[in-house]
């Protein structure tokens, strides 16, 4: 279910550009605000850094304020230790002593502004995006500005991806894609020969052939009822078995490089010959779930009004409810994917957070609900959906409409 690279590197090395201030500045222009706020304190928003391009080594030890106007050059404020801090930003630098001196010149940073952005969230709806804290959050605002979500900013600054980045998540979801089918086949080759492998050998296995297709990630393998585990990693000793009889789910999240995009792709297998009742039944329950999700993308796609991760969230969810398995799907349906595997975009979710946030072109995210039976097995169904140009495109495959039995 997965959740820097060359394309922050070379934000690293460029800073805030030009194009990506027009870009910025663009949005603030379309949302009516008046500028983009941003704070940092030994390095505690890490969206900051992404987006202003800025290196996150050195010393981080003062805080600073860089705001974004939406017309005209950036604003900067700097302790005096470190008045470096923002040197890849361009516009005027400003230095502060005390806390006095701090109060003073924000004030005069901050003076023409009346509605500004913040890495904030109410009720802490969107945790990604809630980097300030509350003490800042009543600074500023006893300064004057009021104060939004900077999280749609976000997603239309930062998981937005160019024709090159779009086309190296295809790449790598086709890789991963043939990765998920040859580990099952090297499962079901090693219960054919009575020498089943463990979860961790297996993972291994997925490990030596990301080295030579020069992928860099990560993958989940539980067996049975470690499968019932979202999150389950094999111990570096004493995995599971995947036996004869056992149901196989594996989760792989990968990319091409510092700069490549993540594919992150998810199925189940069994390793007999025929697939019990019940696998195949939850399965099912699974698919559709998936199958609703991705059926409402492609219409309001086709409208032209791309749906919010909530309703796409929704619309997986009300599957799994009416099968009565409500309570066995335990997390979002899907999250953003860029550089990193979880992106800073729009996740489908109206169940751990509420992410009321529209989709938008040129993004890809995940479509992955899943049903966990303690004790006994989980089926989750993953695919990776991108939106070139507001089109729906499904990489790595269409997804499983069965569960396939893997050893006869």
């Amino acid at each position: 279910m997965f959740l820097l690279a060359m394309l922050l590197l070379a934000q690293t090395t460029e800073g805030l550009t030009p194009a990506r201030l027009q870009r910025i500045q663009a949005a603030l222009q379309k949302e009516k605000l008046d500028g983009w706020l941003f704070y940092d304190f030994r390095r505690s928003d890490p969206i900051a850094y992404r987006v202003l391009g800025l290196d996150e080594a050195g010393v981080r030890s003062r805080r600073w304020y860089c705001l974004v106007p939406a017309r005209g050059d950036p604003r900067k404020l700097v302790h005096a230790i470190e008045p470096d801090a923002l040197e890849r930003v361009p516009g005027k630098s400003t230095l502060y002593t005390s806390w006095r001196s701090r109060d003073r010149e924000l004030g005069i940073l901050l003076r023409d502004m009346r509605r500004i952005a913040m890495q904030v969230s109410p009720r802490n709806e969107i945790p990604t995006v809630a980097k300030v804290d509350a003490g800042t959050v009543e600074l500023v605002r006893s300064m004057g500005p009021e104060i939004v979500s900077s999280a749609g900013l976000v997603a239309e600054v930062s998981s937005t991806l160019s024709p090159e980045e779009l086309q190296s998540q295809a790449r790598a979801a086709e890789l991963v894609s043939a990765d998920l089918e040859a580990v099952a086949a090297e499962a079901a080759r090693r219960v054919h020969e009575n020498k089943p492998a463990s979860e961790r050998e297996l993972l291994d296995f997925l490990k030596a052939r990301y080295a030579q297709e020069g992928l860099e990630g990560s993958g989940i393998v539980a067996v049975d009822a470690h499968a019932a585990d979202p999150h389950y990693l094999p111990p570096p000793s004493g995995s599971a078995l995947a036996a004869r009889g056992s149901v196989l789910l594996l989760d792989f999240a990968a990319h091409l490089g510092p700069a490549g995009i993540y594919a992150d792709l998810a199925r189940v297998y069994f390793l007999g010959d025929k697939v019990p009742e019940e696998v195949s039944r939850i399965a099912g329950f699974v698919f559709a779930a998936r199958d609703a999700a991705l059926a409402l993308v492609q219409e309001r796609a086709g409208i032209g009004k791309l749906p919010t991760g909530a309703e796409v969230d929704g619309a997986a969810r009300a599957v799994i409810v009416k099968a009565g398995f409500a309570d066995r799907f335990l997390h979002r349906t899907g999250h953003s994917i860029d550089t990193h595997g979880h992106g800073d975009g729009v996740n489908n979710d109206d169940f751990e957070t509420h992410d009321v946030r529209r989709h938008l072109p040129d993004t890809c995210f995940s479509i992955e609900p899943g049903i966990y039976l303690a004790g006994r097995f989980g089926i989750r169904s993953e695919i990776d959906v991108c939106l070139p140009g507001g089109q729906v495109e499904v990489r790595g495959g269409a997804g499983q409409t069965s569960v396939p039995a893997m050893v006869p």
